[in-house]
This record gives C-alpha cells, sequence and structure tokens, in this order.
C-alpha cells in the first residue's frame, strides 16, 4: 500500500458518512479501490442525491457528470473533483449559443411540432434549455422509451448532442433512414433543405464522443476472422455501420450485465472505454475470455489519479469545486425529473 492510498483511507475513515466518493466506471483502478460507488454517470449523481448525511461529495469523473450530482443534490451539499479540467469533448460540442438558434430555426421552420432530448452527456446548461422547452434528459439505455414519450406525444425528437446514439436508437425503432436527419450546427439552416427537415422525424445534433468513433468495421471483420464464435457488443455511441455489424449493444451498464449473463468458456469483444474492458476481462478471468474491439482510452476520464484524489481531500480547495448556476438548476432538473418519470 503506497502512502496515497493510505492516507486517502485514512481521510475516508475520519469523514465517515459525511464523504462520499463516486468512481464512473472509466476511471484508472487506483482510483476506484477507493469509490464508495461505482457505476455510470446518473447513477452515480442518483446515488449522491440519496446519501443525504454526505457534505463533502467527490466525482471522479467528467465535469458534466459532477454537475449532474450538483443540480441533484441539496445546498448542503458541495460537490468536487479531483481534476476540474477534465471535461467531455462530445458535450462541448454543443453550445447554449447554437443549440438556442437551432431551437428558433425550428420553432420558426420546422412546423414548431419539436420536444428536445438530451443525453445526460451534456452540460447543465444545455439540460437546462430542454427543461425550459418542456424536453427530457435520456440515457443511453433509456433513449428509446424517451423517444417513445416525445412521439406519443405527437412530436418529433430534436436529440442532441451525439449524433450516433440519436441514429441508432431511432434505427432501433425502426424509424424509417429518411425519416432521421442530422443537424450540422456549423451549416446555415443545420445544412438542411426545407424538404429534408419537412420529412424528419428525428433531427440528430452532429456531436460524437472520440472513444468510440474510434471503432471501425474493419475492427468487426477482424475480430469474426480471429474467432468466429466470438461474441460482440459495442456501445450505442459507436457509429452505426459498426453496430450494425456487432452481436449487440448496450449503455456502460448493459455491457456489464451481458458479461454477467453469457455462459462460461465464451469469448466477448468489447467496444468500448478501454479501461473498463480491461477491468471485466480481470474480473471474469475465470469463466470468459474478454477483449477489446480496439484500444480505446478517454484521456479526460484519465486525468484523475490517486495523487490528485488525495490532494482534493487534504486541501478542499475552491478550484476543486463545482458549482451549476442557481439559475439553471430548476430546468436542469425539470429535465431529469421527466425522464425519471418516463
Amino acid at each position: 500500500m503506497n502512502g496515497k492510498h493510505a492516507r486517502i483511507e485514512t481521510i475516508r475513515s475520519d469523514f465517515g458518512n459525511k464523504l462520499l466518493i463516486l468512481g464512473h466506471h472509466y476511471q484508472r483502478p487506483e482510483v476506484l479501490k477507493h469509490a464508495d460507488a461505482i457505476g455510470d454517470s446518473l447513477e452515480l449523481a442518483r446515488r449522491a442525491s440519496k446519501e443525504k448525511n454526505a457534505e463533502w461529495i467527490v466525482f471522479c469523473g467528467v465535469r458534466f457528470m459532477a454537475e449532474s450530482a450538483d443540480v441533484l443534490t441539496s445546498p448542503s451539499q458541495t460537490v468536487y473533483m479531483p481534476e476540474s479540467e477534465a471535461g467531455c469533448p462530445m458535450a462541448a460540442m454543443a453550445s447554449a449559443d447554437d443549440v438556442t438558434s437551432a431551437w428558433q430555426f425550428l420553432k420558426e421552420e420546422g412546423g414548431g411540432d419539436w420536444l428536445p432530448v438530451v443525453y445526460v452527456n451534456s452540460t447543465a446548461e444545455i439540460k437546462a434549455l430542454c427543461g425550459k422547452w418542456g424536453g427530457s434528459t435520456c440515457t443511453s439505455s433509456n433513449a428509446t422509451k424517451v423517444f417513445k414519450w416525445v412521439r406519443d406525444k405527437g412530436k418529433r425528437v430534436f436529440f442532441l448532442p451525439d449524433e450516433h446514439l440519436g441514429v441508432n436508437t431511432a434505427n432501433a425503432m425502426k424509424i424509417a433512414d429518411a425519416k432521421v436527419q442530422i443537424y450540422d450546427p456549423t451549416k446555415e439552416r443545420g445544412g438542411l433543405t426545407p424538404q429534408r427537415l419537412a420529412k424528419a422525424e428525428v433531427l440528430a445534433w452532429k456531436g460524437h464522443c472520440h472513444v468510440h468513433t474510434t471503432f471501425k468495421p474493419s475492427h468487426i471483420r477482424a475480430a469474426r476472422r480471429a474467432d468466429s464464435d466470438a461474441k460482440i457488443i459495442v456501445h450505442p455511441e459507436t457509429p452505426r455501420k459498426v453496430l450494425d455489424l456487432a452481436d449487440a449493444s448496450g449503455s456502460t451498464s448493459q455491457i456489464i450485465q451481458y458479461v454477467a449473463d453469457v455462459r462460461k468458456g465464451s469469448t466477448i469483444v468489447i467496444g468500448t472505454e478501454s479501461t473498463l474492458v480491461d477491468r471485466l476481462a480481470e474480473q471474469n478471468a475465470d469463466r470468459l475470455v474478454i477483449k477489446k474491439l480496439s484500444l480505446s482510452v478517454c484521456p479526460n476520464m484519465y486525468m484523475t489519479t490517486e495523487s490528485s484524489l488525495s490532494s482534493v481531500l487534504e486541501g478542499w480547495q475552491p478550484d476543486n469545486e463545482v458549482h451549476v448556476k442557481r439559475d439553471l438548476i430548476d430546468d436542469a432538473r425539470k429535465a431529469l425529473n421527466r425522464m425519471l418519470k418516463i
């Protein structure tokens, strides 16, 4: 046991239930050893909201995750990040100004029959806009349910910020390709003609997760050649041309469950963040062979180390605090709560 490890555990013991350390699935193993809970972003934010005695909440992940925790917790709780600069490039692909301009465009020229659906992998500011406009958040595991909620209201889906999750969800719902269009914020009118906009039932923002767009059809074909009996599962943030070649797709939690359910002796090839795949391979070494579809690491998740976790616990510096603006919290919470009710 190194000095940092021992110091962190001493602080955890001293603080008791007033301290809650949360670790996302993609974090380094040495960081997760100290976590009170390990999960996906929304699961951890909800855990924070339930731990009423926790005055100090340390979120080992990226910024949008810590923001969600701040939105869902009480004013008496403070959320910290060991690495305050650990952001999410995909979340940054949808700015408030661009999203507001797009929404105004849809109201004026898109018939006004749209509802926004925002992936939880987004900034609190974008969640707040979604909540204000009557929309809902979604996760990669419940996107289909939220899309159905919108369509049952007789509305069309404006999905952001991940193009691929939007396209793959629409495809899973058997929505015709011609009725799924992409809104590119770098182009005038989102790059849409009036005809394409008129026939669209799902409009997906042109954003992506660089971890999951690493995967290519050639990776699937190589995995098949190496072991024709292997099962291949990918995350739904993966481009459709790759996902269509896999045996299954699922959120991080669904991938973990898929691994748990597969019969002993199987080989599974997983297309998601490599840190998680390595941990699953280690945890299941006695019953499965688990391989990476291709190496793909999230550098922002990897910024958090045992040393930076120790530093935040010892210093509690204001720079490590995460505070969503008070005027955003109510609307962001509306979007999250609508999802929880669906």
